[in-house]
């Protein structure tokens, strides 16, 4: 009989998917691809999120200075920014699986007639794609296809002005970053030469961005990337030029924001000491607990723990990336992992998070990447 029912237990087991199974998920980076450089395009490779092992980086798509992705809702369509033949386009790329792993497809690109994108992003519908011009100063916005492709560019907003804090970088608008607000009411730009965040009410009806307000960060702040918390009530921005992150509280309803904290990203004298310091990238655990942000030249991700209250800032640590010039890193959709990109040292150095504490542990793995500047994760 206990023979039988061990049998039967076996069989139960065998026959249930584990809970621990091992999912894969697909990273893309984008790069910068300097004459006579070692990065050709978009490069791909594959995340374990039980063990933390990203494989072997290969090319997905030869394409120039590809510096950033973004996933259509889909999940089926890569968008990026780069040239090609020497032209500023935002590019639509169909992703395709084959016996040799995931590639790339182009299935149209589009001129932005402002320069080049430093940035772009998909609103939560899938129907428009928009991007930030940093020489430009500008934000446009693209109909899309109901299969991705990138249609009539709808609407150009020119911004205007310049703080004047910090000579040379300040005399003018630089647009940095582009997404929507939680609700996709309102449109995100901040502008490093402005020191604000300038924030569009969304119409996706006549596929237009209509002037709504911003926010604004300390003087002579640089504003260049910004997250919203999970609550949906709490932004985050990181200041390139000061090496700070200004918290904001939000109103999803006036689609407002206002400036409760602003803290430094690393001390003054670590800064003093280190040569071309700047923030780059700006990243909230999927938790909601812990918000993280990279500094290069200082070549550390800042740790912060969120309270849960007012949603402010308390630093935890400054952790070595293993690498140089941290442009970007991502945190994978379970929230165990953190892939940091060393343009400078062509890395992609993998953290653990704990997740009682938030602090980031050096796996000792790191996959060799061309000057990688941006680290996308595929949806689970």
């Amino acid at each position: 009989m206990h023979s039988v029912f061990r049998l039967l237990t076996l069989a139960l087991i065998i026959g249930l998917p584990s809970m621990g199974t091992a999912e894969t998920l697909d990273v893309w980076f984008g790069t910068t691809t300097p004459k006579d450089g070692l990065s050709k395009g978009i490069y791909h490779a594959s995340f374990n999120t039980e063990t933390g092992k990203l494989t072997t980086p290969e090319l997905a798509f030869g394409i120039g200075s590809p510096g950033f992705l973004a996933l259509h809702p889909n999940g089926k369509v890569l968008y990026c920014t780069g040239t090609i033949d020497g032209e500023p386009l935002l590019t639509a790329l169909s992703i395709e699986s084959g016996a040799d792993g995931e590639k790339l497809k182009l299935i149209n690109a589009a001129a932005i007639g402002d320069g080049g994108a430093a940035h772009l992003s998909v609103d939560q519908t899938g129907k428009a794609l928009f991007s930030a011009q940093y020489g430009g100063g500008s934000t446009a916005m693209f109909e899309l296809a109901e299969d991705g492709e990138i249609l009539q560019r709808s609407d150009l907003k020119k911004h205007s002005g310049g703080s004047g804090v910090v000579g040379k970088r300040q005399d003018k608008p630089h647009a940095h970053w582009v997404g929507t607000s939680p609700d996709n009411r309102f449109v995100m730009v901040p502008d490093l030469g402005l020191d604000k965040v300038v924030i569009y009410e969304l119409d996706l009806d006549e596929l237009k961005l209509k002037d709504h307000g911003f926010g604004s960060v300390p003087p002579g702040g640089g504003p260049r990337h910004m997250k919203f918390h999970p609550d949906g009530k709490h932004v985050y921005v990181l200041n390139e030029l000061a090496l700070s992150v200004t918290v904001f509280d939000y109103d999803p309803e006036a689609g407002t924001m206002t400036a409760i904290q602003t803290i430094p990203t690393v001390t003054e004298e670590s800064k003093t000491k280190e040569n071309h310091s700047s923030g780059s990238e700006i990243r909230v655990h999927p938790s909601g607990k812990f918000v993280y942000s990279a500094n290069r030249g200082h070549d550390t991700i800042t740790a912060y723990s969120v309270d849960q209250e007012d949603g402010k800032l308390t630093l935890i640590e400054e952790e070595p990336i293993r690498g140089s010039w941290p442009r970007n890193f991502n945190i994978d959709p379970t929230g165990k992992w953190l892939i940091a990109a060393g343009r400078d040292s062509n890395t992609a150095a993998v953290f653990s998070i704990d997740q009682e504490t938030g602090e980031l542990t050096f796996t000792q793995h790191s996959a060799m990447v061309p000057t990688p500047i941006c680290v996308l994760f595929s949806k689970p």
